[in-house]
């Protein structure tokens, strides 16, 4: 049971990958789940698109794509997350690039916890989780 860290075309973002998955793991634990396998795979805008393609059936471009494949209280999932996107997200939301990289990787996490995003009031309930989530990762 890991959380690995890749990296697909681009560079390897550089973070504390140890102090992160010990944030991952307690948000988890928090929403009453453990974390099995999960992967984040850091790529570009052109790669996210493909993905979005080839699997989704969307063609456009997105920050995250989350491929769920967990099992009752045991989180494990796929995590492709576009660092164009998230540097252009952080532009618009007027927030640092640090902030809308760890909003991100949170992001991922709270799906694969079964919170979504689709209505209005789905994504009201996300931003508060990744709020609480954030403000955890601020107080280690």
């Amino acid at each position: 049971m890991a959380i690995t860290y890749q990296s697909e075309g681009i560079t390897m973002p550089s973070f504390p990958k140890r102090k992160t998955t010990e944030w991952i793991r307690k948000v988890a634990g928090q929403q009453g789940k453990k974390t099995g396998d999960i992967s984040y795979i850091f790529c570009s805008d052109k790669y996210i698109l493909e993905i979005n393609k080839q699997y989704l059936n969307h063609d456009y471009y997105t920050d995250i794509i989350t491929f769920d494949y967990s099992e009752d209280k045991v989180i494990s999932g796929d995590i492709f997350i576009s660092l164009d996107t998230v540097k252009t997200n952080a532009e618009k939301y007027q927030a640092t690039y640090e902030e809308e990289f760890y909003r991100v990787i949170i992001h991922g996490i709270l799906h694969l916890c079964g919170i979504n995003d689709k209505t209005p009031e789905e994504e009201k309930r996300m931003r508060e989780e990744e709020n609480k989530a954030l403000e955890v990762r601020e107080k280690k």
